[in-house]
């Protein structure tokens, strides 16, 4: 059965491929390009460069306020001006021919991690993609920081589960990064395994994980192992607590000492 990592990285090659958001649900702001033409009107064909107050110039009309506005509603809303005494039923199209530079940093477990330049609508998989995909040691989880555009400085915390959002296919996490966003990939917790099994060792911890799960992801009892006798030191606040002779369906957590001792006869 294909892990759910093995998923997700195969969902980013694809992404890395066919990485192109569609552009009639890009929203238009300061700094994008857009190149703008009216059907059977090529003397309106016009390249404008969105300003910081959130207007264009064009033809005609003079300045239009697209700031916040998808490409078919900056289109209706030449369209709506340009029918105001000046042509009957005009056919405004509209493409993006430079999108303003974005920002967003992506750290943690991931092959590329730092700041990357995005373009137009990214999601979370894309940037991801862009960041050279995971590291095998990266966990399960990602923390998305991003600022709530209050001047006290407060950050809004974001948790995308990813074996989530690939196993269970649930695309509703996948959400976009904004300009300034911060993301941060968990490593993977880890277990450890000891004494008389095939394969002593520490161990990506997953959720879920039992002693005899534990055991066989270390290769199995030795012929020398007293399976009864397993025991388990966790750490608890600080300080370190030993549980005996623990059944094989235990749930472990993070950082347990899988001890499995010699048997005495």
């Amino acid at each position: 059965m294909i892990s759910w990592k093995c998923l997700l990285i195969i969902f980013v090659m694809i992404l890395a491929l066919f990485s192109i958001s569609p552009a009639q649900d890009y929203i238009a702001g300061e700094g994008d390009v857009l190149q703008i033409s009216v059907y059977e009107h090529p003397d309106l064909t016009t390249t404008a460069r969105i300003g910081g107050d959130g207007t264009i110039n064009f033809p005609l009309i003079g300045q239009v306020n697209v700031q916040g506005l998808t490409l078919p509603e900056i289109s209706q809303r030449i369209s709506e001006l340009l029918s105001d005494g000046y042509i009957v039923n005009p056919q405004v199209n509209i493409f993006i021919q430079e999108f303003r530079s974005k920002k967003a940093f992506i750290m943690g477990e991931v092959n590329k991690p730092g700041l990357h330049v995005l373009h137009g609508t990214t999601t979370f998989l894309e940037l991801l993609s862009v960041a050279g995909g995971l590291t095998k040691d990266a966990g399960e989880m990602a923390v998305l920081k991003r600022k709530t555009g209050h001047s006290d400085g407060q950050e809004t915390i974001i948790e995308i589960d990813l074996k989530r959002l690939v196993e269970k296919g649930d695309t509703s996490i996948d959400i976009s990064i904004m300009d300034g966003d911060s993301v941060y990939i968990k490593k993977a917790g880890v277990f450890y395994v000891t004494g008389e099994v095939k394969k002593p060792d520490s161990y990506k911890y997953e959720d879920g994980t039992t002693v005899i799960k534990a055991v066989t992801i270390a290769g199995g009892f030795t012929e020398k192992a007293s399976k009864g006798r397993v025991k388990i030191i966790r750490k608890v606040k600080g300080e370190e607590e030993i549980i005996n002779s623990v059944d094989m369906d235990e749930p472990i957590l993070q950082d347990d000492v899988i001890v499995v001792p010699e048997s005495f006869f």
